[in-house]
C-alpha cells in the first residue's frame, strides 16, 4: 500500500463521511440487495453500501437518460475506470464514494480484477445489442452479476475457493431472474438478452418484445430460459455453507427476495410484456424479519 493511500486510510472523519454518503444512496435505491444488508453487522454493512455505492455509478454512467451521445457516455466510463485505478493506487478522484470504497477494498482483501470486469459489463451495455448464444449471455451476467457475488462474500467471509464457484452461478441466477422480468423495458432500449437461437427455436422476435405481444410461443420461451435460472438457484444452493456463519441470514435473505420474484414471474404466466412483476415491501420485511430469527 503507496504512503498516500495509507494517509487517506487514516484519516478517520473523510472515511465516516464516506460511508455515510454511501449508505445514504444504498438505501434510497439500493432496493432488494439494501433489505438483506440491514441483517450483518456495522462493519460489513458499511463495506456492502460503498461496493454497491461503486456499482450503482457505473450503472448510471451506462443508463444516462440525458445523454444521446453514445462517445461522450464511452468517455464517462473510462474516465470513471481511471478514478478506480488511481483511487485504488492513492489518488483519490471527486466523487465521495471513494474514502469508503477502497478502505472496503482493503479491508476485506477484495480483488482489484473484479472491479473492472464490472466496468466491462457496464460498457457492454452502452449500444443496443442482441445476444446470439447461452454462452454469450452467461458471459454477460457473469460480467454484471457475477462478478458482485464474487466480490462481497469477500464481505460475507469465506475459505474454500468454491464458494466462488458457487457465488459465479448465485450471480448468473439473479440476473437471468432480473432479465426475465425486465423483458419489455430492456427491448424498449435495444437490448435483447434473451439469445436470439432461442428466439428463433421458439418462433419469437425482437419486435414481438418490443411490442409487447405475449402468446404461447413466447410463454414457452420464458419458461425455458426460467429452468435455465432454476438450475444455477440449485447449484449455487451450498453457498450458504461456505461463508461465515453471520453472513448466511443475509444471503439466505437475498436468495428468497429473487427466488419469489422468479416464482411470480411463473405464477403470472409470464406476463411481463405489459405490467412489472415484483415483490411487495410487506414481503421483503417479512423475510428479513425471519431472517434475522435464524
Amino acid at each position: 500500500m503507496s504512503t498516500a493511500t495509507s494517509s487517506i486510510l487514516n484519516n478517520t472523519a473523510a472515511i465516516k463521511e464516506s460511508y455515510r454518503y454511501c449508505r445514504k444512496l444504498a438505501k434510497s435505491r439500493a432496493k432488494n440487495f439494501y433489505y438483506a444488508f440491514r441483517l450483518l453487522s456495522p462493519e460489513q454493512r458499511d463495506g456492502m453500501c460503498a461496493i454497491y455505492a461503486f456499482m450503482r455509478h457505473c450503472d448510471d454512467l451506462s443508463d444516462d437518460p440525458e445523454s444521446d451521445d453514445r462517445t461522450a457516455v464511452q468517455t464517462s466510463i473510462s474516465l470513471w475506470r481511471m478514478d478506480l485505478d488511481n483511487s485504488l493506487k492513492g489518488r483519490l478522484g471527486d466523487s465521495p464514494i471513494w474514502p469508503a470504497f477502497c478502505d472496503t477494498v482493503q479491508r476485506y482483501s477484495i480483488p482489484h480484477r473484479f472491479f473492472h470486469e464490472m466496468i466491462d459489463g457496464v460498457m457492454s451495455d452502452i449500444e443496443p445489442r442482441e445476444i446470439e448464444t447461452w454462452e454469450e449471455l452467461y458471459r454477460y451476467c457473469y460480467q454484471v452479476a457475477s462478478v458482485v457475488g464474487m466480490t462481497i462474500i469477500h464481505i460475507f467471509g469465506f475459505e474454500s475457493v468454491r464458494a466462488l464457484l458457487l457465488a459465479e452461478k448465485c450471480g448468473v441466477a439473479f440476473q437471468m431472474t432480473n432479465i426475465l422480468r425486465d423483458v419489455r423495458e430492456d427491448a424498449d432500449m435495444g437490448r435483447v438478452y434473451l439469445p436470439r437461437e432461442d428466439l428463433r427455436r421458439f418462433g419469437v422476435n425482437a419486435e414481438q418484445l418490443r411490442l409487447g405481444m405475449e402468446n404461447d410461443r413466447f410463454r414457452s420461451l420464458m419458461k425455458f430460459e426460467a429452468g435455465r435460472a432454476w438450475a444455477c438457484y440449485e447449484e449455487s444452493e451450498p453457498l450458504s455453507d461456505l461463508i461465515e456463519k453471520k453472513s448466511r441470514r443475509s444471503l439466505w435473505a437475498l436468495r428468497e427476495v429473487y427466488t419469489r420474484l422468479l416464482k411470480r414471474i411463473e405464477k403470472s404466466n409470464y406476463s411481463v410484456l405489459n405490467k412489472r412483476i415484483s415483490v411487495p415491501k410487506t414481503t421483503k420485511m417479512l423475510l428479513m424479519w425471519r431472517a434475522f430469527l435464524k
